[in-house]
């Protein structure tokens, strides 16, 4: 009966830890929703639409429109944050992706014994490095080799073929480069996951591969990537996810654009996590408060489109999984 009765606790123990979870992430989007539910009744949907983020005449008293009190001339509307952070993400994820793979495919077949532990502690020690370390090394390396040697090289040899790489390519700052910084952060998660989940494949899968005649890349391209299509779906979204809320790095390299969306690949942007940074301060001096409501409102848009991220990636493994 006592064993019973333990077991039972027990189970109910881990029930109730696991709970906190899903209560967590509830709590979060109901703070958020009630933060930003003032600015949401107030911008309506042309947050979404507009490029024009005014805070306002800081120095006229408060104004009453649309049932909410705020400072004349205020304004408020994102599309340039979505869209900066939709695309340094996936420029992240078309770079990120293909090193992540083939780095994976290397330490776990292109290495053994103490070579292979090095490497791997390596790209996890990839993975540890803080954001803020990843913006400082952007700041001063990437910034002045991008911008000095290798944009001006893209823009003539490119430019006149291809219309994003048209210039004026800038000085380093901008979206290719908060791309390209994003990619080196998510590229030890993608390497990391796969590269294990290579390692743990069964041998007896490689022999018979082998014992057909197939090269080692011929084993991996036919059966050890395939074998691992689900991973792969998942890991890259963990990456995306990670990309759009990167915060400090993208903040430093990326140029910090407002109201303005880019003309091509080498223009400033922001995103909305690294707009939540920079703007916090200022929105704090709003005396009516509506700023504020309008960064948590960037904040539960950002939340919601992690969601529907998320969400089409399950749909994309459930379908896929009934395919096969």
């Amino acid at each position: 009966m006592v064993h019973v009765f333990s077991r039972f606790r027990f189970r109910w123990g881990l029930g109730l830890i696991a709970g906190l979870l899903p209560l967590s992430l509830l709590v979060i989007v109901v703070f958020l929703l009630h933060a930003a539910w003032p600015a949401i009744t107030f911008n309506g949907l042309g947050f979404l639409i507009h490029n024009s983020w005014n805070l306002g005449n800081m120095y006229a008293d408060p104004v009453m429109v649309r049932g909410q009190e705020v400072l004349p001339r205020a304004d408020y509307g994102v599309l340039f944050l979505v869209v900066g952070t939709l695309l340094t993400s996936l420029i992240a994820l078309i770079l990120a992706v293909p090193f992540g793979i083939l780095s994976a495919i290397f330490l776990a077949e292109g290495l053994r014994g103490p070579a292979r532990t090095l490497g791997s502690f390596l790209v996890e020690l990839l993975a540890a490095v803080p954001s803020v370390v990843y913006g400082l090394w952007g700041y001063l390396v990437l910034i002045p080799l991008l911008g000095r040697h290798v944009y001006p090289w893209l823009e003539q040899s490119l430019g006149t073929f291809v219309p994003i790489f048209h210039g004026p390519s800038g000085s380093g700052y901008g979206l290719l480069t908060a791309g390209i910084l994003l990619g080196f952060m998510v590229v030890p998660l993608i390497a990391a996951s796969l590269r294990d989940a290579l390692v743990a494949t069964p041998s007896a899968l490689r022999e018979a591969g082998a014992s057909m005649g197939a090269s080692r890349m011929e084993i991996v391209r036919q059966i050890l990537l395939p074998g691992q299509r689900n991973l792969i779906i998942g890991v890259t979204v963990l990456a995306f996810g990670r990309a759009l809320g990167e915060t400090m790095a993208v903040l430093m390299v990326s140029g910090n654009a407002l109201n303005s969306l880019p003309k091509n690949i080498y223009d400033p942007i922001s995103t909305m996590a690294a707009f939540i940074a920079s703007q916090l301060d200022s929105a704090m001096q709003d005396p009516t408060g509506m700023a504020v409501h309008a960064l948590a409102e960037i904040a539960l848009l950002l939340m919601v489109i992690s969601v529907l991220v998320n969400g089409a990636a399950r749909g994309v493994l459930w379908l896929s999984g009934h395919r096969t």
